[in-house]
């Protein structure tokens, strides 16, 4: 359940894209690296994410485990509300003050992982498989650090 959620917030990938995610999802880029490429369940639109060491890391771990080779999958993932659950125990255990939830991963991924570090917004919203930048904009919203780490860039320039 953890490398689930860690690996949702190395790639921003929904919990229902996690749970369908097979080996000919993962392909090689035109940069010689692993990407997943994957349609949304949710919009259909695809989506190209190069894949992160800690990702990459956790397919291995699982890459001969029994019951993913059973369904052809390459995570074992419990239903979305088991998942949540988990993490909301996880939370509570680690006291956590946040509601976790997969959601809050893939969140974690648009804001911590890439916009924090520098990903354009429109890279970001690529990655996410959203249909709209506006949509992606909500995530940008609240980074508030990454536009005071800007505009500091800019004084030194100015």
């Amino acid at each position: 359940m953890r490398d689930i959620f860690v690996f949702a917030c190395y790639t921003g990938l929904a919990y229902s894209d996690i749970a369908k995610l097979e080996a000919h999802h993962l392909r090689m880029g035109s940069d010689k690296e692993e990407w997943i490429i994957i349609d949304r369940t949710k919009t259909e639109s695809r989506c190209r994410i190069p894949i992160l060491p800690g990702a990459k890391e956790i397919l291995l771990r699982y890459k001969n485990y029994p019951l993913n080779r059973a369904k052809g999958l390459l995570l074992p993932v419990n239903s979305n509300q088991k998942m949540n659950a988990y993490l909301k125990e996880l939370a509570d255990i680690c006291g956590i003050n946040k509601n976790l939830s997969m959601h809050v991963a893939r969140h974690t991924f648009a804001t911590s992982i890439t916009l924090s570090n520098g990903v354009p917004i429109e890279t970001v919203s690529k990655m996410l498989g959203h249909n709209s930048l506006k949509t992606t904009q909500i995530y940008g919203r609240i980074i508030d650090s990454k536009i005071s780490q800007d505009m500091k860039r800019l004084r030194r320039i100015l």
